[in-house]
Order: C-alpha cells, then sequence, then structure tokens
C-alpha cells in the first residue's frame, strides 16, 4: 500500500515550548488547550480567531502532564500533574489537588518529588488514565513509573508498574482494545480492554518502529485516533507524525519541520502537533529554529470522541 504523504513546511504557532504537550480540543467552545510541561505554562487559543488569540492562561508553580475535560462542569478541567490528579480553572489558572498517587512508603523514598505526570486519557466510562515518570528536571529515568486509572468515585488503581516512559494511551472505536506507548521500547503495545470493568489483559506489540527509516533515536510519542481506525503518533526524534492501520501498518506520514513533535490531536479535521526541544539546543537556544512550535494540517478525517472524566460530583468542593 501507497503511503500517503503531507508536508507541514511553517509552524500555526511559533513559540519555544521546552516540552509542548497534551494539546486538547475544547469543541464546545472550539478552543486548543495545550502545555509546556517543564516550564509550567497552560496555554490557550482561541480556534474562532486563530494564532492572533494565543494566551498563556496560567504560569504554575507545577507542572501538568495532560489535561481532560470534566463531565457537567464547564468551568475547569482534571489534569494529571507532579504530585497525582488536580482539577483547574480554565480561565484563571487555578488549580487544587484531588488524589495524589504514591503511598506513605513511596513519598518517604522521594517519589513526591522525583516524580511528574506524563501523557493520559479518559475512557469511555470516565475513568481517568495517566502515565507518570520520572521528572528528567530532577532525577535520571529509571523503570520507577507507573500508570494510574482515576475512576468517577475517586478511587485509585495501578494497571502498569515499572515503566520508563509512558506516553499516549487511546481505544479502538469497538472499545475493545485499549493501546498504549512506552517510548524507550520505540512500540505501541495493544491490550484487552473491558470498559465495564477497567481491566487490560494480554498485553501484545501493535507497532514497533522500523529500525533506521525515521533515526536510531526515533520513538512514538503520544497518539490520537480517526474515525477510521487509524492512530496517528507524533515520532519524537524523527520529525514526523505517523497515521498507523488498524494492522499496525504505516499508511501515512507528515514531515514536520521540527525534529521533536510530540503529540497530535485532531480539533474537527485539522490535526494539530505540539512539539519539543525550544530551549535544550546549546546555550539554551532551541535544538533547531522551529523546536518548541505548534503545527496544523487538515488531513480530511476526525478523530475519535474524547470522553469526559465522569467525577464532577466526587469533586465538587
Amino acid at each position: 500500500m501507497a503511503i500517503k504523504k503531507w508536508e507541514i513546511t511553517e509552524p500555526w504557532l511559533k513559540l519555544n515550548c521546552s516540552l509542548g504537550e497534551a494539546p486538547f480540543w475544547e469543541e464546545k467552545t472550539n478552543t486548543l488547550r495545550f502545555l509546556d510541561v517543564e516550564k509550567c505554562i497552560i496555554h490557550s487559543v482561541d480556534l474562532n480567531v486563530g494564532p492572533s488569540s494565543h494566551k498563556v492562561v496560567k504560569q504554575l508553580d507545577i507542572s501538568m502532564g495532560c489535561t481532560a475535560d470534566i463531565e457537567g462542569n464547564d468551568d475547569e478541567f482534571v489534569f494529571g500533574g507532579k504530585y497525582g490528579y488536580g482539577v483547574c480553572n480554565r480561565t484563571t489558572g487555578e488549580y487544587r489537588w484531588i488524589k495524589k498517587v504514591w503511598d506513605e512508603a513511596e513519598v518517604a523514598d522521594g517519589k513526591l518529588d522525583r516524580m511528574r505526570g506524563n501523557d493520559g486519557a479518559v475512557d469511555s466510562h470516565g475513568r481517568f488514565w495517566v502515565g507518570f515518570m520520572n521528572d528528567p528536571l530532577v532525577a535520571e529515568i529509571k523503570d520507577e513509573g507507573a500508570v494510574f486509572r482515576l475512576d468517577p468515585d475517586l478511587s485509585l488503581h495501578r494497571p502498569l508498574s515499572n515503566i520508563l516512559i509512558p506516553n499516549g494511551t487511546t481505544w479502538n472505536s469497538a472499545d475493545d482494545t485499549l493501546y498504549w506507548a512506552d517510548s524507550p521500547s520505540r512500540s505501541i503495545s495493544a491490550f484487552d480492554y473491558s470498559p465495564t470493568t477497567g481491566a487490560i489483559s494480554n498485553r501484545r506489540p501493535f507497532f514497533t518502529m522500523p529500525d533506521t527509516t525515521y533515526g536510531e533515536g526515533a520513538v512514538p510519542d503520544g497518539h490520537c485516533i480517526d474515525e477510521e481506525g487509524c492512530m496517528w503518533t507524533a515520532v519524537h526524534g524523527g520529525a514526523v507524525v505517523l497515521r498507523i492501520s488498524p494492522q499496525g501498518e504505516i499508511i501515512g506520514e507528515i514531515k514536520v519541520p521540527t525534529q521533536q513533535p510530540t503529540c497530535p490531536c485532531f480539533c474537527g479535521e485539522d490535526l494539530v502537533i505540539t512539539s519539543a526541544g525550544g530551549t535544550s539546543g546549546p546555550d539554551g537556544r532551541g535544538v533547531d529554529d522551529l523546536a518548541g512550535s505548534v503545527f496544523k494540517v487538515n488531513v480530511g478525517v476526525r478523530g475519535l470522541k474524547r470522553f469526559r472524566f465522569k467525577g464532577g460530583d466526587a469533586i465538587k468542593i
């Protein structure tokens, strides 16, 4: 099968994010929010207006790794952040914690300081899955990361442990398969998934990066799934976003004019792509001219519905 190709030559929003991540389309208001994980910034763009409407919602005192909308609450969003799960006001950026993830022994061991939230998503029953990893600004990355699941009753579960860098988390349209990226392994896994219980089992390979096609340092980062069942995954270190068929084959390729794309997100038929490396080059410069910018391209297909966290009643003040 021929690989369909797109090429982006200019940034949609020229920034120098240190770690641009977690683009999220607020469909109700046609607004894009995204994060700079390392600079601890929440960004927002009104898509009805375009890049000129970009604003910094808040410079935070903690990092956020991913966000999700909340059922019945349009004023706030839920996030996976430095210490666990929190809730944040969309307008002011003021936040509060609702569930910290590490137990007493892990806190005593220093995990509260040396770990942070990374990628995550909400499943069809309103459970919020978030991966946690070593914070590279604080500690060496080791296999002490974990994936947590916060249920609507605020009960906390730990489906995966002893992992390095947990990334993209999605489900297929049949809602019987969970996909999850483990970046250092250069692979994306599939699990059997029970929407009723949230249980996962039967881990197996779904996609593995080709050895040299996109460079030795190229790894799968964040991803999303379209209405045709195909996955779009950013390849950090490879300057591309790949479209992968339900059978795990590359069927599309978006060339991005920066080396470190991090995560794609559907906004209608447009794919918005964040990137990193804006401050990690020599003398604090970008790794390339457009590192840390945001990109956009029309790909002619829409993404699957993103679900809302259903713990709204449990988190009311």
